[in-house]
């Protein structure tokens, strides 16, 4: 019997969110291992009742700073009192004087990204900018604190490795279709009805709330120039987010996006579905043609996979994470070329072979990545830094 402490608390969205509602289960089924999560206690409800599974809460103190200080204040006492041998930090940062042996997931690509901190000089957005290089700082020295580091992709591990002088291993973040895809609730009636009076047009998907670094620009503008030359052809591109920063976890202003879309004049063919509820996302997927990401900052990115599954061709960014986690399942484009990024849906939707050779291989690729894959190889950390602590003593 190994016992954990996860500390889960900065998870409240997007990829944080998904890796808890995953993994949480999975160590449930584990009759070996006792696990203390801790949670934002505004998604404690979500996860009930679990075999092997502690949730405890904490109230979360407004704004990152406070957070990460009210952690070290507080996490060393709660992983005593739940007798943890070791802590596994999911978000980002460590802490300072863990009490036992430390693993940190590491998945933020911001803090590494040169182009997020251009983007958010040209847009004016300082307090963004001071905000991520001080985190940018923690993340760093957390890499150097813990006692071993995990990145979700090879791409992201070489990335914070060379940034921090440390090593950093990879384990992937896994995928399970079974749970994927169990939840019969259907989409929300106002996305259904918009699915429905898209029947007779090309179908584009991307899944994210608004952020710039997911490059939501680039996709907007290669919009018309599909337009243009599929002249017989509707396009239409579906956003599970709204282009209104209130609508949208952080601080990211959305107005601008909001802007350029009437300025381009596809209010009618950019559809802002909103919010999707997770276990009603496959549905979405499977209404759709294909799947397309303009990021240029990624870790991982949980919806290739999900399209993947769904047997959805991608369009993706020449990022190496992308290549690395979509391999012959995608085909790529320079990450802010609209142009190219166009040509590559034309590619797809001019040649049914091609579309197909890609969703085929998605459906094969979307088999390699196994949540209970991750959490074996995540133990087996676990138990090995067990082992060299009692050797220590």
């Amino acid at each position: 019997m190994i016992r954990l402490f996860i500390n889960g608390l900065a998870a409240s969205a997007g990829g944080g969110l998904t890796y808890l509602r995953n993994v949480i289960p999975q160590l449930a089924r584990r009759v070996d291992v006792d696990t203390t999560v801790l949670l934002n206690p505004a998604i404690r409800a979500e996860f009930g009742e679990l075999p092997n599974i502690s949730l405890v809460g904490d109230r979360q103190p407004g704004g990152a700073a406070r957070r990460f200080l009210r952690e070290q204040a507080v996490l060393p006492r709660l992983i005593r009192r739940s007798g943890a041998q070791v802590l596994i930090s999911a978000g980002n940062f460590a802490l300072w004087r863990s009490p036992v042996p430390q693993i940190l997931l590491s998945r933020n690509s911001l803090y590494t990204s040169s182009e997020f901190l251009r983007d958010i000089r040209a847009r004016r957005d300082y307090a963004i900018w001071a905000d991520t290089v001080a985190k940018s700082y923690l993340a760093r020295q957390s890499i150097r604190r813990a006692d071993i580091t995990v990145a979700p992709s090879t791409a992201f591990a070489q990335e914070l490795s060379q940034w921090s002088g440390r090593k950093v291993l990879t384990v992937h973040h896994g995928f399970d279709l079974d749970s994927f895809t169990s939840c019969a609730t259907p989409l929300p009636t106002a996305a259904q009805s918009q699915l429905e009076q898209a029947q007779d047009a090309l179908r584009l998907l991307f899944v994210s709330h608004y952020n710039y670094y997911r490059n939501f620009e680039t996709l907007f503008r290669a919009i018309p120039i599909l337009r243009s030359r599929l002249r017989q052809k509707k396009v239409k591109l579906f956003l599970t987010c709204r282009l209104n920063s209130a609508e949208n976890p952080g601080t990211y202003r959305a107005e601008s996006a909001a802007l350029l879309v009437n300025d381009l004049r596809e209010s009618q063919d950019i559809v802002e579905l909103g919010s999707i509820p997770y276990r009603s996302l496959h549905h979405l997927y499977r209404a759709c043609h294909i799947y397309v990401t303009p990021a240029y900052a990624e870790s991982f990115a949980h919806p290739l996979i999900e399209a993947m599954s769904s047997g959805l061709p991608v369009v993706a960014s020449d990022l190496a994470v992308h290549r690395e986690i979509c391999g012959d399942a995608g085909i790529y484009f320079p990450r802010f070329s609209s142009q190219a990024l166009a040509e590559r849906i034309l590619e797809i939707q001019q040649s049914p072979e091609l579309g197909e050779k890609l969703a085929r291989n998605g459906l094969w690729r979307a088999r390699d990545f196994s949540w209970s894959e991750h959490v074996e190889r995540l133990l087996a950390l676990a138990q090995g830094l067990v082992r060299s602590e009692r050797e220590r003593r």
